[in-house]
């Protein structure tokens, strides 16, 4: 066998003694042991891993590998505060540096590091790029950096960060030492974006499956969007989730509406004090059937494992922000729900949004061609997962059978002429008015518009008497995501025709749109993991649960940085009658057992004790 071969048998050793005994897990999942083996190294890497699938272990194991402290590059200040209280609770030595600690805790935080009693440390990247930060850490040792929220680094990405940029320093400051970049989301351009602007040397690319498997994606036309929310919030009221909106306006009123009608319900959005996110997020993370009303500022790197669904009221802008939005549901692998409602208004404004944006041409064209794919993934007849993971280049079977699409079929009809009759009003109207006038010309009004600039003498005037109002704005959506009308934001939305309508009002080609139905939802729910305890065991299920909750509050953390669900759930079904024994339960390491294995063991024996004497 040679060194390198020895060196690699060794490493793999010690990342499997990591795992079991601080992480309380038999089997690393994927390519994590490939990425473990490939840093530890010295190799950079790039890695894409959806949402849930371990991207944290990936380096949290390294820095216990490696000598020196691993710096963490996270863009959120909650997100360090949840990493490094999981990291603690199974004994592993973290701390942060952000804007929420005080200059006193930060002198603690710089004395650690440099008497070497850290194993890692979070870092906002606005805070590493200090001079007097790089100079600090450039006299301790360190053996890894890794950069999460990569993507942040990207212009052509969905969330692009100003701070992200100053990054690529690091591989001056730091010569040598190996550095990871770690994403849930990136198309190939983000990707080269990535590796350039970090400079990264000959990274090791790890890309893994992007499906997520137990998301159930479902898409409705926007009719009333409170009455379409109401129903897909039925018997959902005991549930964690999430819902964005557009605007703050609209946070406010669908977090106040959502509590009127019996949910627990908060608004986040910038907007708001940081004292007041900073609870709203924090009560969303501790409690349990809560709901949090956000705008795109919420959810990066939020850990919550019990997210049962993502609701969106308005249209993201791109298919990778609604990725990434949608990967916040189900990370505990058990059946969630990414629903959403988009009409032809949400597609006029964001059109508009990209078209009056700050930026060069090109970039704007990069925006709207974003957003054309969303559009178009939105109104797809084929699986929405496959057309999903194809956007990433990655592969799925022709039907997932967990979609709408899959579930609903979509009914398509020939559209050619009710299309030629829309882009005709359109022109004969001169193209300088929006959807609602256009559509009550077609259907014969004669409003007050209508009569103040004589369309009623126009010849598609009543053309289109015999089709509905709510019909008439599905074809025009369609024909605007199609591309052959666009709404002219200098002129209000105005309607006009693009060139590509020439062919279909000449009628050289034909045209095929879906019917909208009332309902893409999900007619029954999943089970989820938790919905199979028994009623013999409800009572065991509960105990467990209230302690855990009681364990959480104490030490002021989530419930499950103490146990996840289906840690709770393998303490019933095996019933450990030993500390021994609870040791082979998936999530519990030598720390959390000697924590928290005795409490935890009398309350499963006293149940034990209670069904014998029944």
């Amino acid at each position: 066998m040679s060194m390198t071969d020895a060196r690699s048998l060794e490493i793999r050793d010690k990342a499997h003694d990591i795992l079991r005994s601080v992480y309380g897990y038999p089997e690393y999942r994927g390519q994590q042991l490939d990425i473990i083996e490939a840093v530890t190294a010295g190799q950079d890497c790039l890695v894409l891993m959806p949402t849930g699938g371990g991207k944290s272990i990936c380096y949290q194991v390294p820095a216990l590998l490696l000598p020196g402290v691993a710096l963490v590059v996270s863009p959120l200040i909650a997100l360090m505060h949840d990493q490094v209280a999981a990291l603690k609770q199974i004994g592993v030595r973290a701390a942060y540096l952000n804007s929420s600690i005080s200059a006193d805790e930060q002198n603690h935080i710089l004395q650690s590091l440099s008497a070497g009693n850290l194993d890692l440390l979070y870092v906002a990247p606005e805070r590493l790029v200090q001079e007097r930060t790089l100079q600090h850490l450039s006299t301790v040792q360190v053996g890894l950096i890794a950069i999460d929220e990569a993507h942040c680094v990207s212009q052509w990405g969905h969330d692009f960060r100003q701070d992200y940029l100053s990054l690529g320093m690091l591989r001056e400051w730091f010569p040598g030492v190996p550095r990871m970049a770690l994403t849930a989301t990136a198309d190939n351009r983000t990707r080269e974006e990535i590796i350039t602007n970090l400079k990264l040397d000959k990274p090791r690319r790890f890309v893994s499956g992007f499906d997520r498997p137990n998301i159930y994606y479902g898409v409705q036309i926007k009719t009333d969007a409170k009455k379409q929310l109401t129903a897909f919030l039925e018997n959902r009221k005991h549930e964690c989730g999430i819902v964005y909106c557009l605007s703050r306006a609209k946070v406010e009123s669908t977090a106040k509406w959502l509590n009127e009608i019996g949910f627990s319900a908060y608004p986040y959005h910038a907007g708001l004090t940081a004292e007041t996110r900073a609870r709203n997020q924090d009560r969303f993370l501790r409690d349990d059937g809560t709901v949090i009303v956000a705008t795109i500022a919420f959810g990066m790197g939020i850990d919550k494992p019990d997210v049962r669904f993502v609701a969106h009221l308005d249209l993201p802008k791109s298919i990778e922000a609604y990725y990434q939005e949608t990967g916040r549901a189900g990370r505990d692998g058990d059946p969630a729900d990414a629903w959403m409602v988009y009409g032809l208004q949400d597609v006029v404004r964001l059109r508009q949004m990209v078209d009056s944006s700050e930026g060069s041409e090109n970039h704007k064209r990069r925006e709207r061609q974003k957003l054309d794919a969303l559009l178009g993934w939105c109104e797809i007849t084929d699986c929405r997962r496959r057309a999903l993971l194809a956007y990433f280049g990655d592969e799925s079977p022709a039907r997932c059978g967990n979609c709408d699409i899959c579930v609903i079929p979509p009914v398509t009809w020939d559209a050619t002429k009710a299309a030629q009759q829309l882009l005709s009003c359109i022109y004969r109207t001169g193209q300088r008015f929006g959807a609602g006038h256009v559509i009550d010309v077609l259907l014969g009004k004669t409003t007050d518009k209508v009569t103040q600039h004589g369309h009623a003498t126009v010849s598609t005037f009543g053309l289109g008497s015999d089709t509905s109002a709510q019909q008439w704005r599905s074809i025009l959506r369609q024909l605007v995501v199609g591309g052959f009308v666009s709404a002219d934001p200098e002129r209000y939305g105005a309607l006009v025709l693009t060139s590509e309508s020439r062919p279909l009002l000449r009628g050289e080609v034909s045209l095929s749109l879906r019917e909208d139905t009332k309902s893409a939802a999900r007619t029954k729910h999943k089970r989820r993991a938790h919905d199979t305890v028994s009623a013999g065991d409800e009572a065991l299920w509960q105990a467990l649960r209230e302690c855990r909750s009681r364990l959480a509050k104490d030490q002021g953390i989530p419930p499950y940085a103490v146990f996840h669900d289906a840690t709770l759930l393998e303490m019933i079904e095996w019933r450990p009658s030993s500390l021994g024994a609870m040791r082979s339960i998936n999530g519990i390491g030598e720390v959390k057992l000697d924590r928290y294995g005795e409490e935890f063991l009398a309350i499963i024996n006293s149940h034990a004790s209670a069904s014998f004497g029944d």
